[in-house]
């Protein structure tokens, strides 16, 4: 495995990302986009993804979550997102840190949790 970077995005949005030397793949469908996963899995460390696409795709993301490369981002593309990135991260904050660190330390009840 490289460590390089990828993103993954829905139509040629996600080649805006070669200009920051990223290497980008369109898919138009989340099916595409679970082929591409599944294929550059072995070569990439981080693949990013439009959070358009992974909401399509939990069980396949949810696959790689218990190891340790590639790690899989859900990103907003550049027409704007569906915030499925932003409620992952949520969901991920809470289950290992036990609060919501996006909403400053409140747990989902609405708990402060912060010290």
């Amino acid at each position: 495995m490289k460590g390089k970077m990828a993103i993954i995005g829905d139509g040629e949005g996600a080649l805006v990302f070669r200009s920051v030397g990223m290497d980008a793949y369109a898919a138009e469908d989340a099916a595409a986009a679970a082929r591409l996963i599944r294929e550059l899995a072995e070569r990439y460390q981080v693949i990013f993804v439009t959070d358009v696409l992974a909401a399509q795709m939990e069980e396949v993301i949810a696959a790689y979550t218990a190891r340790a490369y590639p790690i899989i981002v859900p990103i907003p593309s550049v027409q704007g997102g569906n915030g499925y990135g932003a409620q992952l991260l949520r969901s991920y904050s809470e289950r290992a840190l036990g609060m919501d660190i996006t909403r400053g330390g409140r747990n989902s009840d609405g708990e402060n949790n912060a010290r």
